[in-house]
């Protein structure tokens, strides 16, 4: 059962049975439809990104976002930029896979961020989510809807995290601002 997350709320999820394994963050949204003589025009494209940035102590070692598709080792994948967004209907317009049995063991906690690219708000962004998904199971965890999402031009989204010699989940939902994923930073530090 997936758990919608309101701004700012983080919830620990562990899987029942076992660790988990393969997740896939997925964003969808939906590019805004244009008012008034505006209409004349068609849609007002938005360019959401998604990025799985890997930390090993506090420090970030790696990313993957639609400037690197895959991380250094191989175990986290980007699908590919999409420079539009799709048609609203839920489906997953960008998306990251991790397979994290072949996480390096130095990296210890991969963040989820979105940012937008073109620099509109969430509060300007239509039918937009970000969510994890247990890959395994095919189980949404979590999705965060970023649509009315207040004069923020990112989101820190979640991060999964070493417990042990297993991996936990926590979802973040925390605002941020900055058009490209390095920017996202300063507010990923507090959740590390």
């Amino acid at each position: 059962m997936a758990v919608n997350l309101t701004k700012g709320q983080a919830i620990s999820l562990e899987k029942s049975g076992g660790g988990l394994t393969r997740v896939r963050m997925g964003l969808g949204w939906k590019a805004i439809q244009r008012k008034g003589l505006g209409k004349l025009f068609g849609t007002k494209e938005i360019d959401l990104d998604a990025s799985a940035m890997l930390f090993a102590g506090g420090e970030l070692v790696d990313e993957v976002s639609f400037r690197k598709l895959a991380s250094s080792c191989g175990s986290v994948r980007h699908g590919g930029d999409n420079l539009t967004g799709g048609s609203g209907a839920g489906g997953d317009d960008e998306a990251i896979w991790v397979d994290l049995t072949a996480v390096p063991p130095q990296v210890d906690q991969i963040v989820f961020t979105v940012n937008s690219y073109t620099g509109q708000t969430f509060a300007e962004v239509e039918a937009a989510f970000c969510r994890l998904v247990d890959e395994s199971s095919g189980e949404e965890m979590a999705r965060y809807t970023l649509t009315g999402g207040g004069p923020f031009t990112g989101q820190v989204m979640a991060k999964v995290q070493r417990v042990g010699s297993g991996w936990s989940m926590t979802a973040i939902g925390a605002p941020a601002n900055g058009r490209v994923s390095g920017q996202l930073l300063p507010a990923i530090t507090p959740h590390l």
